[in-house]
């Protein structure tokens, strides 16, 4: 059955995207089981990020507090515990101090680990939510995620079917390294891409199948590289489906 718009009414108004989000790369990880040689294995990870504040206190005891003194103080005397005094270093206060937003980024992806090698990572699938794509910072942090992957060798999968954020993750990317793919012109806010880097004659290159996505239609089928010479699919359509059915999502 063809992909639906998990952003928008009327599958929106009976089922949330998180719910679906978590459960695909589960489904996903059943379907990759059987094909997977019996080397290597799969897991479903999902990261939705941690949020914590730092009151006024705990800014005090890093930096000191705001009349310049230290907040921890070390006496030069030997006192009564009879010990050698030390002089503790008090660090200056900072130059600048900012209030950045470092969100810890939400993460739906599968994870294929060969375990002849110490469990070498090897492959990484990962599905795009809204935080990824919202704003720009957000977008830096995945898109350098990817090429720090395909930097060390690691097949990445990006799989994008957020209807609400035009902005294409795999363009993005591209264009960190240099390059551009004439067939994503203009770039499509949905699709599915597996970009696999490798050295040929002692040339890095860098190979992608590519393929835009839209409502009503059909999932692609994608490679996974295992090993420079071994590769099995990935089925997106499939998982899609019994995910889709797990969770009670009916074509409308």
């Amino acid at each position: 059955m063809p992909m639906r718009d998990h952003f928008r009414p009327p599958v929106s108004n009976r089922h949330s995207w998180e719910g679906f989000h978590g459960m695909w790369p589960a489904i996903l990880v059943q379907q990759l089981v059987k094909v997977l040689p019996e080397q290597f294995t799969a897991e479903p990870r999902v990261h939705l990020g941690d949020y914590c504040e730092i009151d006024v206190c705990a800014f005090e005891e890093d930096y000191g507090r705001p009349d310049g003194t230290p907040a921890v103080e070390s006496e030069a005397g030997g006192g009564d515990s009879g010990g050698v005094a030390t002089a503790t270093y008090a660090p200056p206060r900072p130059t600048l101090v900012l209030d950045a937003e470092l969100d810890d980024q939400y993460r739906y992806e599968v994870l294929v680990f060969d375990q002849t090698r110490d469990r070498q990572l090897v492959a990484a699938i990962e599905f795009v939510s809204p935080a990824n794509k919202d704003r720009p910072e957000n977008r830096r942090i995945f898109v350098a995620k990817c090429a720090t992957l395909l930097q060390q060798q690691v097949c990445v999968s990006i799989v994008d079917l957020v209807t609400i954020r035009r902005s294409n993750l795999y363009c993005d990317l591209l264009d960190l390294i240099g390059c551009s793919d004439p067939s994503f012109d203009p770039p499509p806010p949905t699709y599915a891409v597996t970009c696999r880097s490798h050295k040929v004659d002692r040339q890095s290159r860098l190979a992608a199948w590519a393929y835009p996505l839209a409502v009503g239609h059909k999932l692609p089928t994608l490679p996974i590289w295992l090993t420079d010479e071994l590769s099995v699919s990935l089925d997106l359509e499939a998982s899609y489906e019994e995910t889709c059915q797990v969770l009670r999502i009916v074509r409308d």
